[in-house]
């Protein structure tokens, strides 16, 4: 790593319990606290109020859990050591970070990499819903892909505005009823979807609100994001789509 230290480092992390409840904003602030507890090289803004340069992959929303949440972090070129090993950043940041936070991967990415903001096309979705039976799930989500068009209205720019989900709504698949502890009752209905998120992510709440009948969620779980390689036609994660090949000078 001598003359090409303009990298960028992805990190890829997980987000369960309370800590779900904390806002992507709060979750930015966490991440910056973190690094500078963690001494790691951060790249810095130029101006006044010098800020991280740090990318966010799509937000979470409040109160959803994931497997695959990714951060990009610019690192400053003039403080990596020759011996900057990422892989060793995995336990010391988890160490760092809130309970329900954890690291799960990082690898080094060229500056010149697709924002992850512009290069995930899909998430994959664990949805549990509640206060309905496996069968009506069944039926709400057969007549849901036999549909032409799913319209949900959103507000945009101040203005209410309609859009088709359909096209985005890749696979929708009931994996069937969630038992309780006790095995004794049910307590609700696992749903698997993937939803893509090109020109605009589709959020699990308003896939819910377009079935019939409408769903309401227990817990959601962010299982996956995806990059779709047109070339190929194969999808890979944002972590292994961004080294492989590995980036000139990363080692």
């Amino acid at each position: 790593m001598s003359e090409n230290l303009n990298l960028r480092v992805r990190i890829a992390f997980e987000k369960y319990g309370k800590i779900r409840f904390t806002s992507h904003r709060d979750v930015a602030r966490i991440w910056e606290r973190t690094l500078r507890r963690a001494s790691l090289p951060v790249a810095y803004s130029e101006g006044f109020s010098p800020r991280p340069k740090l990318s966010f992959g799509l937000a979470l929303s409040t109160g959803h859990e994931s497997d695959a949440e990714y951060l990009d972090v610019e690192l400053d070129s003039d403080r990596v050591d020759e011996d900057f090993d990422p892989e060793a950043l995995v336990a010391d940041l988890t160490e760092r970070l809130p309970v329900g936070m954890s690291v799960t991967a990082v690898a080094l990415i060229d500056r010149s990499t697709t924002s992850l903001q512009q290069a995930v096309t899909s998430c994959t979705w664990q949805i549990d819903v509640v206060d309905v039976d496996a069968d009506t799930v069944a039926e709400a989500v057969a007549r849901a892909l036999a549909a032409e068009n799913l319209i949900v209205t959103r507000e945009r720019k101040g203005k209410e505005v309609t859009d088709d989900l359909r096209p985005l709504v890749l696979s929708l698949d009931v994996k069937g009823p969630i038992e309780a502890h006790n095995a004794d009752s049910v307590i609700g209905v696992r749903l698997l979807a993937e939803l893509g998120t090109q020109p605009r992510a589709v959020r699990v709440s308003e896939l819910l609100a377009t079935l019939d009948p409408p769903l309401t969620e227990r817990r959601v779980v962010r299982l996956h994001q995806w990059i779709q390689n047109d070339d190929t036609d194969e999808r890979s994660d944002p972590l292994s789509a961004a080294v492989s090949p590995a980036p000139a000078g990363a080692t």
